[in-house]
């Protein structure tokens, strides 16, 4: 598989509605902001993208095993912390500083959780790998196809915000706890489902 391909499978692999357990994540971590604080949003969605390159990378070099149920089971976790964190929260991000230590806060966590969907990856890519020697150049071309995927989900998600609050006038904070709320039921549902299966 060349460098384009691999591309092509980590952009298909983020926007396939059959594994749509990373969208939702996606879509809750971006809940809690605004749109001129679009910048967060991205820098936020690289530290996951760090994050789960890192886990990816071990598990298809065989560094570090996880069994697949437990990180089924820790996926729509994730997804449930963040939207309770979201819905929670008690500080508007319209006053949280660039550097100030709850953006660095939902950097680590992101990256963290990161570090979970990472290992969920991990089968495909090494399907996806076959008998290729080259790991290091197509593990990259494949999270560049996840963040490009990823960005996507996020401009779909801040563009729907928009419209939302210029033809219908919605706050800020009632978005944040829709979107949450929806991702959490979605995400427990899938958590108990796992539960009962493990």
């Amino acid at each position: 598989m060349n460098f384009f391909e691999s591309i092509t499978m980590g952009w298909y692999h983020i926007i396939d509605f059959g594994a749509y357990d990373h969208i939702l994540f996606i879509t809750v971590l971006c809940a809690l902001f605004q749109l001129t604080e679009w910048k967060k949003v991205l820098s936020i969605i690289s530290a996951f993208t760090i994050g789960h390159s890192i886990t990816l990378a071990l598990s298809t070099l065989d560094l570090i095993f996880v069994p697949n149920k437990l990180v089924e089971i820790l996926i729509p976790a994730t997804i449930v912390i963040t939207a309770i964190t979201n819905i929670t929260v008690k500080t508007q991000t319209t006053t949280i500083k660039t550097f100030d230590k709850k953006v660095i806060k939902n950097y680590v966590i992101a990256l963290c959780f990161g570090l979970i969907h990472g290992m969920g990856f991990a089968n495909n890519f090494k399907f996806m790998l076959g008998s290729s020697t080259n790991i290091v150049k197509q593990l990259f071309a494949f999270n560049i196809g996840i963040e490009l995927g990823q960005i996507l989900v996020v401009i779909f998600i801040m563009l729907l915000y928009f419209l939302l609050v210029k033809f219908f006038r919605i706050k800020h904070r009632n978005w944040t706890v829709f979107l949450s709320g929806a991702g959490f039921g979605v995400g427990a549902v899938l958590l108990l489902t796992n539960l009962i299966d493990y």
